[in-house]
């Protein structure tokens, strides 16, 4: 399928091939859901922690007498049913990473490559290099291309003066083509590529 490639000011360059194996196919919610996830899950720390009745700093004396008292036989302060007593099964540090296939999250960055387009919501740029970081030269060309929430996907490297300029553009955010992934493609309201950024791409999803 065909799309058509602007440059950074807006003009036109010609149109580009898209790959449909990668572009055209229908878009999965259970695929992206289960890659999302996957993703997540390894960013999260596993920090959670709370004591035990071992951990507890209560004393470890016999409350009451074994017989006698009319009430229940206890043991010490720290027992999970006493306030301030220790959790009994609570979370402890762990992984909340799990495994998924590298075919799948492949098939996962296809998919959402494919969501974009398939809703308008892909664009193909010549490229994105500039001769000078100039912040205020690519918010103004930002602004007229109308991109508010927009992730830039470039070649193998990123032009140096065009991710020094996006640094400091809200809404703006610049990955290498190794770094495309499912979750940020998903969040952003534009996914724009540049034709290297294709390339690598389309080489990289073979």
């Amino acid at each position: 399928m065909k799309a058509p490639v602007i440059k950074l000011d807006a003009g036109e360059a010609g149109e580009v091939d898209l790959n449909d194996d990668i572009f055209g196919l229908e878009p999965r919610a259970d695929i992206l859901h289960r890659v999302v996830r996957w993703q997540r899950a390894r960013l999260q720390q596993g920090t959670h922690k709370v004591k035990t009745r071992s951990e507890t700093s209560y004393s470890t004396k016999k409350i009451v007498r074994q017989k006698g008292s009319g009430g229940a036989r206890h043991g010490d302060r720290n027992a999970p049913i006493f306030r301030k007593g220790g959790i009994y099964k609570g979370p402890t540090p762990r992984s909340h990473e799990h495994d998924l296939p590298k075919k799948f999250r492949k098939l996962g960055l296809k998919h959402a490559l494919s969501a974009k387009r398939k809703a308008g919501e892909l664009i193909v740029i010549e490229d994105v290099n500039l001769a000078e970081a100039k912040t205020k030269l690519l918010a103004a060309a930002v602004k007229n291309l109308g991109w508010k929430r927009a992730l830039v996907i470039d070649g193998a490297a990123v032009n140096e003066n065009f991710a020094k300029a996006a640094a400091n553009i809200e809404g703006v955010d610049v990955l290498p083509s190794q770094g495309a992934n499912v979750y940020d493609i998903l969040k952003r309201d534009t996914l724009v590529v540049t034709k290297a950024g294709l390339e690598a791409l389309e080489a990289r999803l073979k």
